[in-house]
């Protein structure tokens, strides 16, 4: 499961607490953070991800991606600017957005474009957002969306339904 969180490269000292535990949340449940590696609530949540061992994803707007916060544990770097957003949200699962700007407001989009669950903490407020007050109920929702999915057929069992028609 891949889990972005997306929200600006500047944010306040609670945005950022916000974002760090969010980032431990979505380590200690094996989910892998993707996030456009920058600073802000970006490094926050790769802190957080990064303190419990977690596996942190950064898709780079530069070239080289020496940008990256020192948290970022698998750099991509794309040379696209904000246009890396896409990517961001393509990589991912479910979406979440804490505080954020015109950046994430461009997230936000794609996401609800690409019909991605998309929860948001103290960001914009848009039709298709679920508004969550915290990054445990962020979670909680991420794991009740997994457990109401329906289970995937296995390869043999496709190969068997394709053979019948």
């Amino acid at each position: 499961m891949n889990v972005a969180v997306i929200g600006g490269h500047k944010c306040s000292q609670k945005h950022y607490l916000i974002a760090l535990e969010l980032g431990k949340l979505i380590a200690q449940e094996g989910w892998i953070l993707i996030c456009g590696g920058r600073t802000g609530v970006m490094e926050a949540a790769c802190q957080g991800a990064h303190q419990v061992g977690g596996i942190t994803v950064g898709i780079m707007p530069t070239e080289d991606g020496r940008d990256a916060n020192p948290f970022v544990k698998v750099r991509i770097p794309t040379g696209l600017g904000y246009a890396r957003n896409f990517l961001v949200v393509r990589a991912a699962d479910i979406v979440v957005a804490v505080d954020g700007e015109c950046g994430t407001l461009s997230e936000l989009a794609f996401a609800l474009s690409e019909e991605k669950t998309v929860l948001g903490i103290d960001t914009w407020d848009i039709p298709g957002v679920v508004a969550v007050k915290s990054a445990r109920e962020a979670a909680d929702r991420i794991k009740r969306r997994l457990s109401a999915r329906p289970k995937k057929s296995s390869g043999r069992q496709q190969k068997r339904c394709m053979s019948q028609k």
